[in-house]
C-alpha cells in the first residue's frame, strides 16, 4: 500500500460496537484508544494483559476469553486485530474485508486496509500522522507538531467559534504574565494562549516582539502605562476584559513580569469572576528577580543575603530591613531614587552600600550603573538613567561582573554558609 492509497478521516465511534483480537500490549494500548474515542470495545484472546483483564472487570470492556470466530464481526463497525500470529490477523482481515468492516491488521500494514496513525491531542486539537507504515517515524512526527503546538509555535487559534443552542458562548481571560520583556522569556503556558487570542490587551512592558507574530486579524487594545501617566483607568482595564469575553472572544492580557507581582493582576482577575467570566492566571518571570539577574545579580547569595524585599518606588521604606545582607529590590523606583536612597539611609543602611540599576534588562540596550547608597542618585541622573529600570540595594550586587574593583575585595564563599573568605592577594 502507498500513502498516496490513503484518505485521511477521522472515525466518531461514540457508543458503536468495535473489536479488537488479540491480548497483548498492541491490544491493550489500541482497546485503551478506542474506550478513549466512546466506543464500546470487545476484546477476543484466550490470555489478556492485566490492564485488560482489569478493563473487563471494571465493565469498561468485554473480554471474551477464547479463539477468534468469524461471528464475531457481526454488528461490528470497526476491527483492530493484534494477535502476533500472522496467520489469526490474515484471517481476521479477510473475514472484515468480506463483510466491507474497515480492519487494522498488525501483523501486515502493507495488507491491512486501514491503518492506525499516531495520535496526540493539544487543547482541543487531535493530531494523527501516517508515515508511511513507519509508526517510529510517525511518533516522531507526532511529536514534534504536538510540541510546536504546546509552545505557540504553530497557531492554536479557533476561527469559527463554538456555536451552544444557537447562541455563542462566553469567551475566557488569560492574564497571562510575560516576563521581563525579552520574547523568549515568557512561558509555554503563556506563549500557547497568546497564540490563540482573540484579543489581546497590552502593557508597554511585555514582550512586545511578540505582537508582530499575532494573525492580521487578532485585535491588540494597548492599555500600557508609565509613571505618573495612566492613560488607560484601571477600572476600563477591567472593563475592556470582561466586555470582550462576554462577546465569546478569547482575551489575553498581555503584562510584563508576572501579573501578581506589583502588576494589579489580581483586581483585573476578581473583577472578571465577579462577572461571570472564566480567567486563568499564567505566572511569569518576575522582572525583580529575573532583571538583576540579566546583570549577574543574584537578589540571594551565600554568604551575602539569606532574603529580599521587593517594594515600588512610591512605597513606604521604613519597615524594610535596613542591612546590607537584606537586599531590596525597588521596581518603577527612578522618579524618586533619591528619596528612596535617603529613607533607607535614614532607617540607618550605609551609605557605602553596593547600589545597582538595570535598565531595559535582556533587551540590547540594556544598561547597567553600580554605586552606592550615597552616590547611586547623582550618578542616576547623571548618564540619564530612566525606566524600566530595577533598582537593587545591598551587598549581593558584589557579585555583579559590572561591579567596580573595589567592590570585589572579598571572595565570598559558596562552600561555607555566611562566611566570607578573604582573597590572599
Amino acid at each position: 500500500m502507498a500513502i498516496q492509497d490513503i484518505y485521511p478521516t477521522a472515525l466518531r465511534l461514540l457508543g458503536r460496537p468495535v473489536l479488537v483480537v488479540g491480548g497483548g500490549p498492541v491490544a491493550e494500548r489500541r482497546a485503551k484508544g478506542l474506550l478513549d474515542a466512546g466506543a464500546k470495545v470487545t476484546v477476543v484472546a484466550p490470555v489478556a494483559t492485566e490492564t485488560l483483564q482489569g478493563l473487563g472487570a471494571s465493565g469498561l470492556l468485554t473480554w471474551e476469553a477464547r479463539e477468534y470466530r468469524t461471528s464475531d464481526l457481526d454488528g461490528v463497525w470497526f476491527v483492530q486485530t493484534a494477535t502476533g500470529t500472522s496467520a489469526v490477523d490474515t484471517q481476521v482481515a479477510a473475514d472484515a474485508e468480506a463483510q466491507r468492516i474497515w480492519c487494522v491488521n498488525a501483523s501486515d500494514h502493507e495488507a491491512s486496509a486501514a491503518w492506525t496513525p499516531a495520535v496526540a491531542v493539544v487543547d482541543d486539537v487531535k493530531i494523527a500522522i501516517n508515515a508511511g507504515g513507519d509508526p517510529r517515524r510517525a511518533m516522531a512526527l507526532r511529536n514534534a507538531v504536538a510540541t510546536a503546538l504546546e509552545t505557540g509555535d504553530l497557531p492554536l487559534r479557533r476561527h469559527r467559534k463554538p456555536d451552544v443552542n444557537g447562541k455563542t458562548p462566553a469567551g475566557s481571560v488569560a492574564l497571562v504574565g510575560g516576563g521581563p520583556g525579552d520574547s523568549g522569556l515568557i512561558t509555554v503556558r503563556g506563549r500557547r494562549l497568546l497564540g490563540q487570542a482573540d484579543v489581546v490587551v497590552a502593557d508597554r512592558l511585555g514582550p512586545r516582539g511578540l505582537l508582530k507574530e499575532l494573525a492580521p486579524d487578532v485585535r491588540v487594545i494597548e492599555v500600557g502605562k508609565t509613571p505618573g501617566h495612566h492613560p488607560v483607568p484601571q477600572l476600563e482595564i477591567n472593563r475592556i476584559l470582561v466586555d470582550e469575553a462576554l462577546k465569546g472572544n478569547r482575551v489575553v492580557r498581555l503584562k510584563g513580569g508576572d501579573p501578581y507581582v506589583l502588576g494589579r493582576g489580581g483586581e483585573e482577575a476578581e473583577f472578571c469572576r465577579q462577572n461571570g467570566v472564566e480567567v486563568e492566571v499564567v505566572s511569569g518571570v518576575t522582572s525583580a528577580i529575573s532583571v538583576p539577574a540579566a546583570a549577574g545579580i543574584p537578589v540571594t547569595h551565600r554568604g551575602l543575603a539569606k532574603g529580599f524585599s521587593v517594594v515600588t518606588g512610591h512605597e513606604e521604606l521604613s519597615e524594610v530591613p535596613a542591612r546590607p545582607d537584606h537586599t531590596v529590590v525597588l521596581l518603577m523606583g527612578v522618579a524618586q531614587l533619591r528619596d528612596s536612597a535617603a529613607a533607607l539611609a535614614g532607617s540607618g543602611l550605609p551609605l557605602d552600600t553596593p547600589v545597582g540599576i538595570v535598565e531595559n534588562g535582556y533587551l540590547p540596550d540594556q544598561r547597567v550603573t553600580i554605586g552606592t547608597l550615597g552616590s547611586i542618585a547623582d550618578q542616576a541622573e547623571a548618564v540619564g538613567v530612566a525606566n524600566p529600570a530595577v533598582i537593587v540595594i545591598g551587598d549581593v550586587v558584589r557579585v555583579s561582573p559590572f561591579a567596580p574593583q573595589h567592590f570585589k575585595t572579598a571572595d565570598y564563599s559558596t562552600i561555607t554558609p555566611n562566611r566570607p573568605r578573604v582573597r590572599s592577594n
